[in-house]
């Protein structure tokens, strides 16, 4: 005769000893986690309050938006929120898309970077991070930990040699053979938006592989080795099994580097510098100000067609954008 083991019941007035674990049934010893700990807190939160810091958050866009319908001396006068309708003018969007000012090439140019930059690494990563994750050969920890090690090394200080390499090529003398050796040949890559997303795509590898290992390496063992006994080979249990699982985490890290490589100023500006042909929005919005900040009225209306394409890959993708965050986060 089986018994049945009654859950515990817990005295009026007293709760759980320790308020991280379930009582009751089977989940009696089961602790919550934080991850469930957030989830609860979040779920708390009433409706109103996330409503109210939508709003809050979305006024700042708002008033860019607003501005940018608006001429010189209307944004000098009044604020966006006295906006009139007889205010409203498209004047600022047809001088920034003029060929005088040439967003239309530099927005061609931000894509021209930002594409490449967001493709090439989650290609290259996501092999990687398979390798790491499920291929056993000898060192395979040591390399992991010193690729992931490259994480601390900072972008600000191998841009200047990055460039010197682009303009001139990399070479080794050897000093008793009285011989140099070309290690790179001068491919003539500075002042151009190859030298931008090359530089993007080889610091963006790094923490593409840490994140996508993370979640591969969390998928259930079983799965593989029911590949394996099928016969797949590892090209098709990455194909066919890991790729189509791994979206929701492929997914946020393009989220992640679509945004940076399309808003970076910095790398842009030193591997493009004064090559007007080749800049990027964020460096065409910079200038657009000009001495003084004579043009400050054209800047709103810049600055929002500049976000509008990263805003449009954010919500195409935001469904992604929280699984894949929290992606490899907790196994089991």
């Amino acid at each position: 005769m089986s018994t049945v083991v009654p859950p515990v019941v817990q005295e009026s007035g007293e709760g759980p000893s320790d308020p991280s674990t379930v009582v009751g049934g089977d989940d009696r010893d089961k602790p919550a986690g934080p991850i469930n700990r957030i989830y609860a807190f979040l779920r708390s939160i009433p409706t109103g309050i996330l409503w109210l810091l939508v709003i809050v958050w979305s006024i700042p866009t708002l008033g860019l938006f607003v501005n940018s319908f608006r001429d010189r001396d209307a944004q000098r006068s009044t604020g966006w929120w006295k906006v009139s309708p007889g205010e409203l003018t498209l004047d600022n969007y047809d001088e920034i898309f003029g060929a005088r000012q040439g967003l239309g090439q530099s927005l061609l140019n931000s894509a021209a970077i930002a594409i490449p930059a967001t493709i090439i690494p989650i290609a290259i990563a996501a092999f990687a991070a398979y390798g790491f994750a499920w291929i056993d050969f000898k060192g395979r920890k040591a390399l992991f930990i010193a690729t992931v090690a490259l994480l601390a090394i900072p972008l600000q200080v191998a841009l200047i040699p990055l460039l010197q390499m682009f303009n001139n090529g990399a070479s080794l003398t050897l000093p008793l053979l009285d011989s140099t050796i070309v290690l790179i040949p001068d491919f003539n890559l500075a002042g151009t938006t190859t030298a931008t997303w090359l530089t993007h795509t080889g610091f963006a590898m790094p923490f593409a592989i840490f994140l996508l290992h993370n979640y591969i390496s969390s998928l259930p063992k079983d799965l593989f080795e029911a590949a394996r006994i099928d016969g797949a080979a590892h090209f098709t249990i990455f194909w066919r099994l890991v790729l189509p699982l791994s979206i929701p985490v492929l997914a946020a890290f393009a989220i992640f580097q679509f945004l940076w490589t399309w808003n970076d100023y910095l790398i842009a500006n030193t591997m493009i510098g004064a090559n007007a042909s080749s800049q990027p929005t964020t460096i065409l919005i910079a200038n657009l100000a000009g001495d003084f900040g004579r043009n400050e009225d054209i800047l709103p209306a810049a600055a929002f067609v500049q976000s509008f394409i990263p805003i449009i890959v954010f919500f195409a993708l935001q469904r992604y954008f929280v699984r894949g965050i929290l992606a490899g986060s907790v196994k089991g």
